[in-house]
């Protein structure tokens, strides 16, 4: 298999509503040392360790089962399908990237098995076969049904992009083609308890032109808060009142955010400003009430929820993986839809902390859960029952490339910063090929080099993140930053020449993080940030204190200092702190603060890691959100 030109892993590029648009999945290549060797262990170990587990815990003979090719039970859970789907659609991103013939076989193989189960009427999900035939689409609140059938039609998308193949896409639009004769206005009303489906199908619209996907994708979301209501009117399954009318995120983390994802999608097609108003609403709720500082999304472990506003605990966090990777989903598509940076901000945020610290550094283990408080208990696995969240995963490190950048009718936008190339064809026509050489994110000094560029003038838009607070623009050594416009963003525009240079210098002094008065867990702690990575104090590295007993002074230097030994290569925060003793609390849980003595202290020496490297040493307490005074 030779390398050909993806499509968008997002295709927005003709969506009439969009600002911007996503440059193909190929259109950038990563060469840093941050996120390429990440991108190479997900092809190369995790891809494989996951089709591994797919096949020793039944999911694919699964698929044989219902092609009658083996007589067994059905195994594991329900939704079980959902699982090989995302494994396909990662196996497919990293082929459009990275051709492999064994990796290409291997999805071949699987494609094939997924096609032979599929019925005449193009229905298709294993758990109902059989003696479960009659139970389809009995209980669509429950049983995931549209939500499987979301993730195979993205598989399938995905597919179709990186090698062209139609095998999985013939399948896909077979089953949306079943849903589509089965739900609608003069149909029968109806949509999936796990929403997923209405971006996939957004997402077929845009690769097949058949706008019968489209509506059904609007269908959906508009049969939600319906009176009386799909699903009791809950909040939990964002069933309260019509999506126009949602103004909080709720109930589900994962569900909620894949909703507006499939919202976004619609709006970018349609221009529906009462859908527009209702993301930007939900957008606040969420960054500035019920969001962690990590990125992470859902403070419950009932129901892997969201929480009311400030609830934020650390060491009860839930903070589902999947939760994280449907924030970048959906930022990326807010995006592409308004152009404005405060979504990539977001996005930066939660690829570096809330997502990445879901995968461990050898790429085979896994967290459910992010907490940002931890004894010690709580450690990645190989797999799980439920295992949405590991090939979750795979796919957006797979299709990471298609995510840092953008084209307008202006020029190219870039969101993300990595040492690497872009090749990308601007709307007015010309190629512009450009080279980035940064040590990103250890450090913000980023040098931007043309390769070529068209005779006509066009706009290089470089995103400012939120965190620096004094960026520098250079044009060919001459320093530019009084003439360019800050609105997230430098903005040069000019005729450029192969050879120009533009250097951005991102300063990146370690700040201390407060939250809300409200977030009650943080009350008198920090939190520590040093560019898009935040950190955390882990036991491994204080053998002298306990780390949840660190008190950190707020005239105490912190020091950056990078250790390419430790944990993959890491820049630490080294520092002096105090350790507060606890010996007079022996056998103690209250007492009268009038007569509790002033607290034993002692020096400490600390050192803080990027809090998505934890546990991946030996077990023991961590603490993101430091005591400080």
């Amino acid at each position: 298999m030779s390398l050909r030109p993806s499509g968008p892993v997002v295709d927005m590029s003709h969506s009439p509503h969009a600002k911007l648009r996503p440059v193909p999945l190929t259109a950038v290549r990563l060469e840093d040392a941050f996120w390429a060797p990440r991108l190479a262990v997900n092809r190369e170990v995790t891809l494989p360790a996951q089709l591994k587990q797919c096949e020793e815990t039944g999911r694919i003979d699964n698929f044989r089962r219902a092609a009658g090719k083996k007589q067994i039970d059905f195994q594991g859970i329900y939704f079980n399908d959902s699982d090989v789907y995302k494994w396909a659609e990662a196996a497919a991103f990293s082929l459009a990237t990275h051709p492999d013939p064994v990796l290409e076989a291997d999805l071949d193989a699987v494609i094939a098995e997924i096609a032979a189960a599929q019925e005449e009427d193009g229905y298709l999900d294993t758990y109902f076969t059989f003696e479960r035939k009659p139970e389809r689409f009995t209980n669509l609140r429950d049983l995931h049904e549209i939500y499987c059938a979301g993730h195979l039609i993205q598989a399938a998308v995905a597919h179709h992009r990186a090698t062209g193949k139609t095998t999985l896409l013939e399948v896909a639009t077979r089953l949306a083609d079943c849903l589509d004769k089965t739900f609608g206005l003069d149909l029968r009303s109806g949509a999936c308890g796990h929403e997923e489906a209405e971006m996939a199908l957004v997402e077929l619209y845009r690769e097949t032109g058949q706008t019968r996907y489209l509506k059904l994708a609007h269908f959906f979301i508009e049969q939600r808060g319906k009176k009386p209501g799909l699903f009791g009117n809950s909040a939990y399954y964002q069933d309260h009142v019509p999506f126009i009318d949602q103004t909080e995120v709720t109930g589900h983390a994962v569900r909620q955010l894949y909703l507006t994802c499939g919202a976004a999608d619609v709006v970018a097609e349609t221009g529906d400003t009462a859908y527009r108003d209702a993301l930007e609403a939900l957008w606040r709720s969420f960054t500035q009430r019920r969001m962690y500082v990590t990125g992470g999304a859902g403070s419950r472990y009932e129901g892997e929820a969201f929480g009311a506003d400030y609830e934020l605990p650390n060491d009860r966090a839930y903070t589902e993986t999947c939760a994280a990777i449907a924030s970048v989903m959906w930022n990326w598509r807010m995006l592409n839809l308004t152009g404005e940076t405060r979504f990539a901000d977001i996005m930066e945020t939660t690829l570096y902390n809330g997502m990445l610290s879901g995968l461990s550094l050898d790429g085979t283990h896994y967290f459910y859960q992010n907490p940002l408080a931890d004894r010690g208990k709580h450690r990645r696995q190989e797999w799980f029952g439920c295992a949405c969240c590991p090939p979750n995963v795979a796919r957006m490190l797979a299709s990471l490339p298609g995510y840092f950048a953008s084209v307008s009718e202006a020029g190219v936008h870039l969101h993300l910063y990595a040492t690497g190339t872009a090749t990308v064809s601007l709307p007015e026509g010309g190629t512009v090929r450009l080279r980035a050489e940064t040590d990103y994110p250890w450090n913000g000094e980023v040098v931007i080099r043309i390769e070529e560029a068209p005779e006509a003038p066009f706009t290089l838009y470089l995103r400012v993140p939120n965190w620096c607070r004094d960026a520098h623009v250079e044009l060919n050594g001459t320093d530019i930053f009084p003439t360019m416009t800050l609105r997230g963003r430098a903005e040069i525009h000019r005729v450029w020449q192969a050879g120009d240079t533009v250097r951005l210098t991102l300063p990146m002094p370690v700040d201390r993080i407060v939250s809300h008065p409200h977030v009650l867990g943080n009350r008198g702690r920090v939190a520590l940030r040093r560019g898009p990575l935040i950190y955390c104090l882990e036991q491994v590295d204080h053998s002298d204190a306990d780390v949840w007993d660190i008190v950190l002074p707020d005239n105490a230097e912190l020091t950056p200092e990078f250790v390419p030994g430790l944990l993959g290569g890491v820049t630490v925060l080294r520092g002096q702190a105090i350790a507060q003793g606890t010996e007079e609390w022996t056998r103690r849980l209250y007492r009268p603060k009038e007569i509790l003595r002033e607290p034993s202290t002692r020096p400490v020496s600390i050192t803080a890691i990027p809090y998505y490297a934890w546990a991946n040493r030996e077990p023991g307490p961590m603490q993101v959100w430091i005591s400080s005074l």
